[in-house]
């Protein structure tokens, strides 16, 4: 009697149980948001705009780390001053520059049913607003920002946390994200990235929009 031997692919396996995405460059075009918004807050304290660097560097970190980067030549202002500003700054007024991407709604109703969904962003305490004005909540098991956990992105500690609470794996999971923080981010945690809309990203799978997301193999 022959015996026939399978063999088994361990990656085709795995089956994906959570979907995680990232805010600014993804859920929403927010780069012209990052620019006024900064360059509010140095225009304040009387120093120039932001160059392309400085919007880039802003658009993919988090608050505090971005805040020290624009006002690191401006060494003569109060630290303290500028934290003060920042945080009894009302964030409504920048809301009207941030985009949601207009599939983002019928990609979340078609994968909420099949997948947990999560959100790891450098945003802070903006974060809430955000998703209350364009009545996102409702979609997301959960949410972790820059202020959750010790260490913000790329460190793996938000990707962990969900994991953690979620009770799922790495190799259970997607991420979405647009910049090389990311990519760092999902490395740390050892998760594979959809690169959005930025294909120079070393990243598993490359799209355009979300809908695109629905035909690739894990969730196929």
């Amino acid at each position: 009697m022959e015996l026939s031997i399978v063999s088994i692919n361990l990656d085709e396996e795995k089956m994906l149980k959570l979907i995680v995405f990232d805010c600014d460059g993804v859920m929403f075009s927010s780069l012209e948001a990052n620019r006024v918004y900064y360059n509010h807050l140095l225009a304040h304290f009387n120093c120039p705009p932001m160059d392309t660097a400085e919007l880039e560097y802003v658009h993919a970190h988090n608050v505090t780390d971005s805040v020290d980067y624009i006002f690191r030549h401006h060494n003569q202002l109060d630290k303290q001053a500028i934290d003060h500003y920042r945080l009894q700054l009302d964030y409504a007024p920048f809301l009207k520059h941030m985009q949601m991407e207009p599939d983002l709604p019928d990609f979340l109703k078609q994968i909420k049913q099949s997948y947990h969904t999560a959100i790891s962003t450098n945003r802070t305490n903006t974060m809430d607003m955000v998703l209350d004005t364009f009545e996102l909540r409702p979609w997301f098991d959960m949410v972790v920002t820059a202020s959750d956990v010790p260490h913000p992105k790329p460190a793996p500690d938000a990707l962990l946390t969900i994991f953690d609470t979620l009770k799922v794996t790495a190799e259970e999971t997607l991420y979405i994200g647009d910049t090389t923080v990311d990519e760092l981010h999902c490395k740390s945690a050892g998760v594979d990235l959809i690169a959005f809309k930025n294909k120079d990203l070393d990243a598993k799978y490359h799209v355009n929009n979300f809908l695109d997301i629905l035909e690739l193999p894990p969730l196929k």
